[in-house]
């Protein structure tokens, strides 16, 4: 790899962190943010949490918490935590957010979404600091967590995955407390995806032999899943076809989401079972100077370049122009490009990966 390359990481990393500072919101405590140089606070002030739960996660896979009062800002995130232990972003009104009322679900999707980035805002600040997950718990009882699995509606493999790896993350953060309930439900959840999973790829999802685009919804959020099986250790053993899916990937700057998702797979895959290594770090290496062009000349990365982009699950509350640098493609395209770099200068760059399952994770390499 070319040493041009990891001059050009170094200075994009510290214009990030520069821009980074410059999302501070005026006057409250350092590490609270915009989402993005459109937010305007006055209006939305609720978009800090997510503004705040990604810049910090970023940061923290970026070397910048340095200067933080990490109590201080352990203790603003939690504000946001309702009695049972649920994120919510302040303003959220129950007409605006995504819901499938055919199965009764209203708050779920973005209630897991929130809370599982907050909880990782808070896992980089504080390793140690305890979660309350009371929300959670009802998934232990078995008839609970299969008649919720039993509503998962794999048209739609994309946001279900997010929902799976979600509640997984809270499952596994209850084990300390409960091992043998929690080993129980996690039994019926690797189950439940072995007996749905699609053989010829690996995904889960309806039509995928037929629809390029049902595909590609079933690759983004199998991945998601994919981390259950890194983070306890189980063999996925279909991982090989999930590289081979990629591979047929143009290797071109897609969205925050779908880029971050192919890098996933091909560095675990790679690390887990060396199929098509070769192959794979040539994709990797390709895309890794289309990252690094991507970046904003104020520093920061965005999603897409055109459309409205919204928050997760909020179809009818904060929204603005694709295009801009904001927290949360910025803290997406940084994962990419921190595996791609960790995979051709391994310990040159102390990343920080997250600990906890969700987009941003990574299994330990050494």
């Amino acid at each position: 790899m070319r040493e041009d390359l990891a001059a050009r990481i170094e200075q994009a990393r510290l214009r990030t962190l520069a821009w980074l500072e410059a999302m501070q919101v005026p006057g409250v405590l350092r590490g609270v943010s915009r989402i993005s140089a459109a937010h305007a606070v006055a209006l939305w002030p609720g978009v800090t949490l997510p503004g705040t739960y990604n810049a910090v996660m970023c940061r923290a896979l970026l070397g910048g918490l340095d200067g933080i009062d990490r109590a201080a800002l352990v203790a603003w995130l939690e504000g946001h935590r309702l009695d049972d232990g649920r994120f919510r972003i302040p303003g959220m009104v129950d007409a605006d957010v995504f819901k499938k009322p055919d199965i009764g679900e209203t708050w779920g999707y973005i209630d897991f979404h929130v809370t599982n980035y907050s909880l990782g805002a808070i896992e980089v600040l504080d390793p140690a600091r305890p979660a309350r997950l009371d929300f959670a718990r009802r998934f232990l009882e078995p008839q609970v967590l299969l008649a919720w699995l039993a509503l998962r509606d794999l048209r739609d493999p994309w946001q279900e995955g997010n929902n799976i790896v979600n509640l997984g993350s809270f499952l596994m953060m209850l084990r300390a407390e409960e091992p043998v309930r929690v080993d129980a439900a996690l039994a019926l959840l690797f189950a439940w995806h072995d007996r749905l999973q699609e053989p010829a790829t690996g995904f889960w999802g309806v039509n995928q032999a037929h629809d390029a685009r049902a595909l590609l919804h079933a690759f983004a959020g199998s991945m998601h899943n994919f981390h259950l099986w890194y983070a306890t250790g189980r063999t996925l053993p279909t991982l090989d076809r999930a590289m081979d899916y990629v591979l047929t990937l143009p290797c071109v700057i897609d969205s925050a989401c779908i880029d971050v998702d192919a890098v996933d797979v091909l560095v675990h895959g790679i690390a887990l079972t060396g199929h098509r290594a070769a192959e794979a770090r040539s994709w990797l290496a390709a895309l890794l100077p289309k990252l690094l062009d991507w970046q904003e000349v104020d520093g920061g990365f965005c999603d897409v370049r055109e459309g409205v982009r919204r928050q997760d699950g909020w179809a009818g509350g904060y929204a603005e122009p694709q295009g801009l640098s904001n927290t949360f493609a910025t803290f997406f395209r940084w994962i990419a490009i921190a595996m791609i770099a960790d995979q051709f200068w391994p310990g040159r760059w102390p990343w920080r990966f997250r600990s906890m399952v969700g987009i941003g994770y990574r299994m330990s390499m050494r």
